[in-house]
């Protein structure tokens, strides 16, 4: 296989197509990297800005460039040697008009070719949805929006066909339902006689029209988490699983892309099963590939949310996860746990919110439950419901008992989901149910502790009724836990614990504020010897806070005493420009005391208080950032019901605070400048890491410079690579470390490493991971690590907790080690000549050396020694 080397991950939308990525080939070339990591590239919506809103997986992107744009992207890719990894979407569909096998269900109902494509219960338990679609589209109840005329009927871009308007949605009348054709242009839908005939009309119709509101409760097709526009595909059935593939097989089969991304795994109902066919179909092509494209097999990796001691099966036959687990075991490694107490107490002084994330979560678990997926959790209670009448034991087992013990289970559920079958439960499965069912018990109503129970055998697989019946039942349960865990975790709970928000990102373990470098070296170990070509990441346009700015905020662990002072110090300040609503601040000294933590961390570095544009600008970005995360948190706004009075005061804080030269700004500031050298250590380290450790690294696009992005859209923001491909060329001098906050020197690192890798492939791809000890009084303060393969080897140390190195009289210098009594212990099969790859000079490393030798004018460095 041709392994990728490293990938830089671009997202392509209309504004950046094919053709802008073909100009770039060169830079991209020059940088290191081997792969470029696509978005999704099939036809998706009018203007998608990120492409997951497939509506045709059989068609290039006219958008993009079409087809014929691909072939010329992948042609200029080839001549600098460069390979294409493509993001596929297999769980899901964006519905409407412009989907044309959603129309064909509409139109023909359970006799469209293209109904099973789709998860439809066609047998819902509310009788007026038997054999219909619910579309939650209407933007007030049924009988308002059809008394209000805003549902019409017209014709179609064909003449001889009829459709339903709905605003921008358009919706097909199925054939031979209007008998008169003449009449529909004198029809009049505001009329009672117009109403009552449209809505007779739509009766007739395999679709429902419905409020928006009713869809957590009534919808009978299961979506992309609780989101009515995506539609969830049964890829497990072999037709849908051809039409969805069959255009990305083509294009591995004819060489123009190498690997694939998997899109949210853990959505389909079989992802091993899934994983083992798609790669015996990409296996089965690589005879078929051109001479010129790269050898199979095809790189293979799947987003997967990994929790704390899960990991990815290896019967899958993937290469590995795209790189979520990697950036929080990176994370974790920078904050010192001597924070997490004071910061704990910090959080709860200011916000009354529970002082650990385990609280947070199972109550976000429960309200996410009951207002996005109490539908989907019906539909497992009827399963279950139909699995406890089949026997005689468990038929006196009501539907309410069911769900208040399904309930409990999932409010208690550790991870995403597991892959239990009938007769067939991993170990890691039954530890994972033991535990949800244990604390299930202790919060379940005590009468209902057998049930829990009993619910605990069934779902792992236990073999009770006829396999179909309990295999759907499993099926249905597994693809409720995945999206509930994400939409209550990720997309809530981050959003309400505002400890450290650092520790608050896309596959993070938020409960975990630390780790000691022997923890992270035994996972990098573990890694090297099961995915050793896993991808690695510290940035995804799915992230919550860029990779730089979740580094900055790290050093604040370090400084505990000191964020807290000033923290409760602008709260103060605060107060008398907030708005009072009886009951407390708006926003909430909970809420400032997260903003404050965002301001900081993404505080640009050549932003300057009297600059009133570049103000203006990072005011703008925050204002966006902040109204998202109130909507996401559901504390005091939410995006189905926005609390206009509270983000209007909260706005208004943010925009009094960037008015003018406030001492309130000024503090900081100040406080970002302060911390920011220590920051700019950690993203360095971190960065370092993700080129060096056991993997693939991937470059998400433009964080070769500083990454302080916020949320999306925050962090799909343009990309400036004009300014990257001149600076390119930079040597490492006093002058390029002096000038570190421009960016260009994270750009020298990242270039200098991939070189290093270009021209030692094997050793980063194959060779073993040695933990090097450090000893002496700052030893806590060094991490350092060996690739060792035959006679090639790589030495790489960084600093941690920098703040303590950090001199007054340097506030903007990069901070370094300044102990000479610390020492780096390498073993004998390591020790040797090196070449210092940053540095440009040549170090005899001996058995015991020096950690001031390695990091005494910098606060990273890689070493290597190559073979003769």
């Amino acid at each position: 296989m041709s392994l990728p080397r490293a990938t830089m991950r671009l997202q392509f939308h209309r504004g950046f197509t094919f053709a802008d990525a073909r100009a770039l080939a060169p830079y991209f070339a020059s940088l290191g990297i081997s792969h470029i990591y696509a978005s999704p590239i099939m036809t998706a919506r009018l203007g998608s800005p990120h492409g997951y809103d497939v509506v045709d997986p059989t068609r290039v992107n006219p958008e993009l460039g079409g087809e014929a744009e691909l072939l010329r992207l992948v042609e200029e890719l080839r001549r600098h040697e460069l390979g294409l990894i493509v993001d596929i979407v297999p769980n899901h569909m964006a519905v409407g008009s412009d989907n044309r096998w959603w129309m064909d269900v509409l139109v023909r109902g359970q006799k469209s070719r293209y109904a099973k494509y789709f998860d439809i219960d066609w047998n819902a338990p509310n009788s007026n949805l038997r054999g219909k679609l619910l579309l939650p589209v209407l933007g007030r109840p049924y009988g308002e929006a059809l008394d209000g005329g805003e549902i019409t009927l017209g014709r179609g871009d064909d003449a001889s066909a009829f459709i339903v308007r709905y605003f921008d949605h358009v919706f097909p009348v199925a054939a031979g339902d209007i008998a008169n054709d003449a009449a529909i242009d004198d029809f009049d839908p505001t009329s009672p006689q117009g109403r009552a005939q449209l809505h007779d009309l739509l009766q007739r119709q395999n679709y429902r029209l419905a409020w928006w509101r009713l869809a957590n409760d009534e919808i009978n097709w299961r979506r992309f988490f609780d989101i009515n526009e995506l539609a969830a595909l049964r890829v497990e059935d072999d037709e849908v699983f051809e039409a969805i593939h069959a255009t990305v097989l083509r294009l591995y089969a004819d060489g123009v892309i190498d690997g694939l991304r998997i899109d949210h795994i853990d959505g389909l109902s079989q992802p091993e099963t899934y994983c083992r066919k798609l790669r015996a179909r990409l296996n089965a092509l690589d005879e078929k590939r051109p001479a010129h494209a790269s050898p199979g097999p095809a790189y293979l990796v799947v987003e997967k949310i990994l929790a704390r001691d899960e990991n990815l099966p290896k019967t899958w036959l993937t290469d590995g996860t795209t790189g979520y687990d990697f950036m929080d075991q990176v994370s974790a490694l920078q904050h010192d746990p001597a924070g997490e107490r004071p910061l704990t107490e910090l959080w709860h002084r200011v916000s009354g919110r529970p002082t650990d994330f385990a609280s947070e979560e199972e109550l976000a678990r429960r309200q996410i439950l009951e207002r996005s997926f109490s539908g989907q959790r019906d539909l497992v209670v009827e399963y279950l419901y139909a699995l406890a009448q089949s026997s005689l034991v468990t038929r006196d087992c009501s539907r309410p008992a069911i769900r208040r013990a399904l309930t409990e289970i999932l409010a208690h559920f550790p991870v995403y989901r597991i892959y239990a079958r009938v007769d067939h439960a991993s170990p890691s499965d039954r530890a994972v149910l033991a535990q949800a069912v244990g604390r299930a018990r202790q919060t379940c109503l005590p009468g209902d502790k057998w049930l829990v129970t009993r619910l605990g055998e069934w779902l792992l697989g236990e073999r009770f009724a006829l396999d179909a019946l309990q295999n759907g039942t499993l099926a249905r349960f597994q693809q409720l836990s995945a999206p509930l865990c994400a939409k209550a975790v990720e997309d809530t709970a981050f959003y309400r614990y505002g400890r450290l928000i650092s520790r608050n990102d896309v596959g993070f373990d938020a409960r975990l504020f630390a780790c000691s470098a022997a923890e992270f070296h035994r996972k990098m170990k573990a890694r090297a010897a099961d995915f050793p070509h896993t991808m690695l990441a510290t940035a995804t346009h799915d992230h919550k806070r860029g990779e730089d700015v979740r580094a900055r905020l790290a050093v604040l662990s370090e400084l505990p005493q000191e964020w807290s002072r000033a923290v409760e110090r602008w709260i103060a300040l605060a107060a008398p420009h907030c708005t009072s609503d009886g009951t407390g601040l708006m926003p909430s000294p909970g809420d400032l005391a997260i903003a404050f933590l965002t301001i900081v961390g993404a505080w640009p570095l050549d932003l300057r208080l009297d600059d009133r544009p570049a103000l203006d600008a990072y005011c703008h970005r925050i204002l966006r950032w902040q109204q998202k995360a109130l909507r996401e948190a559901k504390l005091h706004s939410d995006w189905s019901e926005p609390n206009e009075a509270y983000e209007r005061a909260a706005a208004e804080f943010v925009a009094w605070l960037f008015a003018g030269r406030r001492p309130l700004l000024e503090n900081i500031a100040a406080f970002a400048h302060r911390i920011a050298p220590a920051g700019a250590a950690n993203g360095l380290a971190q960065v370092l890491l993700k080129l060096t450790a056991p993997g693939v690294p991937d470059i998400y696009q433009g964080t070769e410079y500083w990454d302080l992005s916020l949320v999306d859209p925050d962090n799909r923001s343009d990309v400036d690579f004009a300014v990257r491909r001149k600076s390119q060329d930079a040597a490492l001098s006093d002058d390029l470390a002096a000038q570190w906050p421009d960016g260009r020197l994270k750009q020298f690192l990242i270039k200098r490493v991939l070189g290093l890798r270009k021209e030692m492939p094997a050793l980063f791809s194959e060779g073993n991971y040695q933990p090097l000890e450090t000893a002496g009084p700052m030893a806590a303060h060094v991490v350092a690590f060996a690739r060792l393969r035959q006679d090639s080897a790589a030495i790489v140390a960084f600093c941690r907790h920098t703040a303590r190195f950090m001199a007054t009289d340097e506030q903007r210098a990069l901070p370094f080690l300044r102990c000479t009594n610390t020492e780096i212990h390498v073993p004998a099969e390591c020790c040797g000549i090196y070449s210092d790859a940053l540095r440009g000079r040549t170090l005899s490393i001996p058995p015991t050396v020096k950690a001031s030798a390695i990091l005494g004018a910098f606060p990273v460095a890689v070493l290597s020694r190559c073979p003769g």
